[in-house]
């Protein structure tokens, strides 16, 4: 836990300790407030307590009711708390109300979630993102959150830009806003350039998505101590092949893996190989929660596109989850947000070491059971990718003429060659190729093959 001082300079804090409060509609809000605990736990609040209203209607000026908020108030002083976590967006006037009435830090869980992010973002990028989907947020609470802020002097909610004039100025704010953007759409040319040449080599893209948590960087690091021809470690059936060194997370062959909320933020790209002529992109996307804030979505939506443009997803599901049911149809959601509603999915379940039985399946989802932490099912997970990417590869034969060396190459890298024959003609290539690539050299003469 951190804060900022006078000078924004980063003080290190003990633990805060924390209520979290929230708002029973018609639905069950339980496990949100589970998940809303746990997303304190990650940002260093320690929960003592917590308080749900039921209301159809909530109020305008603090969100739960006048008797609500002195029970709150009541409970702050008797468990000793410096923070209330609300389980809605607040607007500043409710966050300022709130505060005068309870005398302690207010925040939601827009804020927590923005405030976790600040604190994991690594890339440059990221931390712009981060940053961008703060002010946003910030811009329209400047009555209620600026004077929280002030009054403070930092504290949760409050990493990233800096707290000096920031949230009293709209007009830096806005400044800072098209700033922001302007960087962030450089970095999205840089990336649509690695798309394009990734497009122009041919390599098939799978994306990893899912909840937070549920083991996608843990695959990621599997796949890639399977897959990394150029490491040739051979490491697929230790026991500790998912998890990672310093030095090789350094050297930027494996990612962070760790058990927690958002360990890892930023979009990680590895190519892997399943053989000869098969090869592709993996990539490794942020998590997904329920109530993701909107400004956090859009701030990251050029990364998480990487998700619209793949060629297949990796939905990875924490199977010893209780509530593994919600978070799926919460990361199909985002998903569908997303535009890639659309992209063949494989389902991945997880951490079946700690939760063996195996869930219901809906008829005809391909799915998958692993563990990434033993490595089982590992290779069924790798022969659902080779189905998936390269079951539409025919076996034929093509007369490349002499003059197209360039195709040979081409093919020699995108196809599964068998043997290679030289003829008067050209060269002879024999064995299995995509089948847009024996479309586009047709006229070299394919020879269909049983």
């Amino acid at each position: 836990m951190v804060r900022f001082n006078e000078d924004n300079e980063i003080i290190r804090e003990d633990s805060y300790r924390g209520i979290i409060a929230g708002v029973q509609r018609r639905e069950d809000i339980e496990t949100s407030m589970d998940e809303l605990e746990a997303l304190c736990e990650a940002d260093g609040i320690q929960v003592v307590g917590r308080l749900v209203q039921s209301l159809e209607r909530t109020n305008s000026a603090t969100l739960i009711g006048k008797g609500k908020v002195e029970e709150l108030a009541g409970l702050c002083v008797g468990m000793e708390v410096d923070t209330v976590v609300f389980n809605e967006e607040l607007s500043g006037i409710q966050i300022r109300n709130l505060e005068e009435a309870l005398g302690v830090r207010v925040i939601d869980r827009t804020i927590l979630i923005l405030d976790i992010f600040a604190d994991r973002a690594i890339s440059k990028e990221g931390k712009l993102q981060v940053e961008l989907a703060q002010l946003k947020y910030r811009m329209p609470r400047l009555t209620g959150f600026g004077r929280s802020l002030s009054r403070l002097g930092g504290g949760i909610g409050t990493r990233g830009p800096g707290e000096k004039k920031l949230e009293t100025d709209r007009r830096h704010i806005a400044r800072r806003i098209d700033d922001i953007r302007e960087e962030l759409a450089k970095a999205g040319k840089s990336r649509q350039t690695q798309k394009s040449g990734r497009v122009k080599a041919g390599l098939p893209v799978v994306c990893l998505a899912g909840y937070t948590n549920a083991g996608k960087s843990a695959i990621m690091n599997r796949l890639i101590d399977m897959l990394d021809s150029d490491n040739g470690t051979g490491t697929s059936d230790a026991a500790d092949a998912a998890s990672e060194t310093a030095a090789e997370v350094a050297d930027g062959r494996k990612v962070k893996s760790q058990d927690m909320l958002f360990a890892t933020l930023d979009t990680a790209h590895r190519r892997l190989s399943l053989g000869k002529g098969m090869d592709f992109i993996l990539i490794d996307t942020v998590g997904f929660v329920s109530g993701l804030p909107h400004d956090l979505v859009e701030a990251f939506k050029s990364t998480l596109e990487e998700v619209k443009d793949a060629d297949v997803i990796i939905h990875v599901v924490d199977n010893s989850r209780e509530d593994k049911e919600f978070q799926t149809e919460v990361a199909s959601r985002v998903i569908r947000q997303l535009g890639a509603g659309g992209v063949p999915q494989i389902f991945v379940y997880n951490k079946m070491d700690l939760a063996p039985e195996k869930p219901l399946i809906t008829a005809g989802t391909e799915t998958v059971f692993i563990s990434a932490r033993t490595g089982d099912g590992m290779e069924e997970l790798t022969a659902a990718i080779r189905n998936a990417l390269f079951g539409g590869m025919v076996k034929a034969s093509l007369l490349i003429p002499y003059d197209k060396g360039n195709i040979v190459s081409y093919l020699c890298e995108n196809g599964q060659i068998d043997n290679m024959d030289y003829k008067p003609e050209g060269t002879l290539l024999t064995g299995s190729f995509k089948e847009e690539d024996l479309g586009r050299y047709r006229e070299y003469g394919i020879i269909q093959n049983d």
